[in-house]
C-alpha cells in the first residue's frame, strides 16, 4: 500500500514538474467530519444507544450478583438438586451476559458506520466538488503530509468547512472540551 502511494506521488509530482499549470491542495479531512452538524447528531444517537445498552448490562450484572449473593448464602440449607440448579442459572445467567457484550459491540459498531457513512461521503462531496471547481488535479489529507509549502499547496479546510456548515470559531479543540463537558455532567447524574 506505501508502494502504490509513493508511485502515486511520484507520478504526481513528475506532472507537477513537467506542466506548472497543475495546481494541488490540501485539506484537514478529519476536522471537517468531526465538526459537521450531521456528526453531532449521530454522536447524539450513539451516545443514548451506548447509554441505553449500559443500563441493560447493569441491570444483567444486578441479577447475577443478586442470585450469586443469594447462592451463597442459601447453598448450605438447599438439596443438592436445588443448589445444583441454581448454580446452573448462574451460569446461565452469565452466559447471557458474555452474549450481550459481544452483541451490542457490534450492534453499537454497527450503528455508528450506519450513521457516519453519509457523513463521510457529504464531507467527501465537499471536498470533489472544491477542487473540480478550483482546478486542482488534486487534494491531499493534511494528516498525511510530512511538510507542506503553502505556496505551492492550498488549504481546501475552509471553504469546506463553509459548504459543510461547520460554524465559525468551532474547532477540535473546542469540540473535546464540549464532549469532556457533556461526560463530566454526565458522570455528575
Amino acid at each position: 500500500m506505501k508502494k502504490i502511494a509513493l508511485i502515486a506521488a511520484a507520478m504526481l509530482l513528475s506532472l507537477a514538474a513537467s506542466a506548472q499549470e497543475l495546481k494541488f491542495a490540501y485539506v484537514d479531512f478529519t476536522e471537517i467530519v468531526q465538526l459537521m452538524p450531521e456528526m453531532d447528531s449521530a454522536r447524539v444517537q450513539i451516545d443514548a444507544a451506548s447509554l441505553e445498552a449500559q443500563e441493560t448490562y447493569q441491570a444483567m450484572v444486578e441479577e447475577y450478583q443478586a442470585k450469586a449473593q443469594q447462592y451463597e448464602q442459601k447453598q448450605s440449607s438447599w438439596t443438592p438438586a436445588i443448589a445444583q440448579s441454581k448454580a446452573n442459572e448462574l451460569q446461565q445467567i452469565m452466559g447471557r451476559i458474555q452474549e450481550f457484550e459481544q452483541a451490542i459491540q457490534q450492534d453499537l459498531q454497527q450503528l455508528q458506520n450506519t450513521l457516519q457513512a453519509p457523513i463521510y461521503q457529504k464531507a467527501q462531496q465537499a471536498v470533489n466538488d472544491l477542487a473540480k471547481a478550483n482546478g486542482f488535479a488534486a487534494v491531499f489529507e493534511k494528516a498525511s503530509l510530512l511538510y507542506i509549502d503553502p505556496a505551492q499547496l492550498t488549504d481546501l479546510t475552509p471553504e469546506a468547512r463553509k459548504v459543510v456548515n461547520i460554524p465559525e470559531g468551532r474547532t477540535l479543540e473546542t469540540l473535546q472540551a464540549e464532549l469532556q463537558a457533556k461526560a463530566q455532567a454526565a458522570q455528575a447524574r
